[in-house]
Parts: C-alpha cells; structure tokens; sequence
C-alpha cells in the first residue's frame, strides 16, 4: 500500500493513490517539482515519488539567484515551490525508488518499486529527478566523526556549533553560503579550499572576505580529522609550502560538490557519461524510451553544466513539454492497434 501526502504549509496528510499514472517523477527537488507542475498544467495525469521534499536546495542556508526572490531561505523557497505544486493536486509519495522496469517486452508501461510498502506503480513514462549525493573528502576520521563534529549541511547542523570555532570544505556557492551562515552562529569559520581561485559567484566571495569571522585559507587541503568522543581539530597542508598544522575546530562541514547516482542509472540501463551522469538528449530523453533525466544527474553532450536552481527547473520543464508529446503519440490509435498487433504476434 502507498500513500498521497499533500504538503500544506503547516501539515502532511496521507491519503491512499492508485497505480497507474500518465507520469511518474521521481524527485522531489526544484527539477522534480518543476516537472510536475507542468505535467499537471498539460493535463497529465502525475504523481511525484521522493525521499525528501526540495532535495538539497531545502538544505541551502541563502538563495539569492533566483529571480525575484532575492535572500530567501532553501526551506521557504521549497515551501513557495511545493504550494504551487499543491495548487494542481498532484500526489507526492514519501519513498524511495527501488527499480524501475517493463513487466514484459514491449509493454507500454513502466513501473516503479517503492522500498518501504513494496508497491508498484506504472506509467507511460518516468521522468527521474533524483539529483545527487553529496561528495566525500575520503579522509581518516569523517566516517568515526560523522554526527559527532563533521557534517554535510550547514543549515541543519550549524545551530549546534553556536560560538564554536568551526571549518567549511570547498570552493564553490554551497561552501560560501554555508560558511555566511555560519559566521552568524559561529566564534570563527575557517574556509579551506584546495585552490587559489574559486567556483562561487564573485558576490560570495567578497562577502565572506569582508566578513571579520572568516578566515579563507587557499591552497590547502584537510589531511585527517582528529579527535576523541567528538571532533577536535583537523590536520591541514598547505600544498604549496607543504606546511602541515593542527588547526582546532569543533566541526567541519563538508561542501565539494557531488556524486550522481550512477549505480542506479547503470542498473535500470540507462547508459551514463565519463562523469556517471545520464546521457541525455535536448529534451531529456535517455537511452530508453519514455525516461527522461532531469537537474543534476542529467549528463552528456547536450547537457549544459550550469548547476543552479534555475536551471533545474528548466529541465523539469522541458522534460514535461517532451513527455507530454511523447505520451500524445503512445495514445494515438494509430500507436495503439501497432502495439495491438505486435503483442497478438
């Protein structure tokens, strides 16, 4: 048995959802959300199937990229995401997604497997907006200190650390916009980086630089992370002296970007690029009919690496333009006494 939950502003409520849909997206993110809202504008019948509701963007401490809603929190804009989402009743499912597969050749359906019922539901197609994992420094100490001092979202964990002296890992927007929000809880952030030169935008950059609690260290790298019962300092190196120090911190917070999920892709055949993202076509369509792959999982030569929000929730709806006509076609009767035909053979 699974469940509709519809997201109000203040409450879920669970309601039971048939099994058989037009489109099923997996992913409950800005990409997924997106997707639905236009699948549901095309008068597709559509439910979303995700883990989480607004995926990491519900993580981001500041938005500030996205038009007209400039300084907004990840969590309200999700929430303005969701409600608009709402407005179409669209089921969402809270789950996860163990499969994705054809009962038989030539069947026009796909079908999803949910971990925590065992349900099955099908559709003419799937669009996967599962996004990505966050990536790991593979050091000593990240695994025995993980929940005791090293963490991977500021906005969930930074409360924890009120007054402390503290470390962000990265270069790029996550890692500044976590290290601003933490100078606001914070004694003193340390940004570590690898490189002189960094990914995030330039109005990141000189925020934290003229923010008085952080302090920006270039050209270094976390060696090992250090401690007892909880996380204690971290050994860090400069690579271009090969100075090699203790620095003290009571936790570090890790933003080196991510990992796609490319054992999943690999597993229900979609092919994936060097970089283990789906290879998609201009409109999101992957190596297999009737799955698309939107938001940062996307991958291959058409796919234009811009990974932002906005961009995101263009390939949503992109992906729900695509499925749309791709679903206008299966249900022609043309297509219908073709598949007839081909099942009676």
């Amino acid at each position: 048995m699974s469940f509709k939950l519809r997201i109000h502003t203040t409450s879920i409520t669970r309601e039971i959802v048939k099994d058989k849909y037009d489109v099923i997206i997996v992913g409950g993110g800005p990409a997924g959300l997106t997707a639905a809202l236009y699948c549901a504008r095309y008068g597709l019948d559509v439910v979303i199937v995700t883990k989480t509701i607004g995926g990491l963007v519900a993580e981001a401490p500041l938005v500030d990229d996205y038009l007209g809603l400039p300084e907004i929190a990840g969590s309200d804009l999700v929430e303005k995401f969701t409600k608009h989402v709402k407005k179409y009743n669209v089921p969402i499912v809270i789950d996860e997604v163990l499969n994705i597969f054809k009962r038989e050749p030539g069947d026009l359906y796909w079908c999803v497997k949910l971990k925590s019922t065992s349900s099955i539901l099908c559709s003419y197609a799937v669009i996967l907006a599962i996004g990505s994992e966050k990536r790991k420094l593979g050091i000593p100490g990240e695994n025995e200190f993980l929940g005791r001092g090293v963490s991977y979202c500021a906005i969930c964990d930074g409360p924890l650390y009120r007054g402390k002296d503290i470390a962000v890992i990265g270069g790029g927007n996550s890692a500044f916009t976590s290290a601003l929000f933490l100078a606001n809880l914070a004694n003193k952030v340390y940004l570590i980086h690898r490189r002189s030169s960094f990914r995030a935008f330039k109005v990141y950059v000189d925020a934290a630089m003229s923010n008085p609690k952080i302090e920006i260290l270039t050209d270094t790298i976390v060696k090992e992370i250090v401690g007892k019962e909880v996380v204690e300092g971290i050994k860090i190196v400069n690579l271009k002296t090969n100075e090699e120090r203790l620095l003290k911190v009571s936790g570090i917070f890790v933003e080196i970007g991510l990992n796609p999920p490319t054992e999943f892709f690999k597993k229900i055949g979609i092919e994936v690029d060097e970089e283990g993202r789906a290879v998609v076509n201009i409109d999101k369509s992957t190596s297999l009919p009737g799955v698309y792959v939107v938001g940062d999982a996307a991958g291959g030569l058409y796919k234009y690496k811009l990974e932002q929000i906005i961009t995101a929730a263009a390939d949503g709806a992109i992906a729900a333009d695509a499925v749309s006509k791709y679903i206008a076609l299966l249900k022609s009767p043309t297509q219908k006494r073709e598949g007839e035909a081909a099942k009676s053979r």
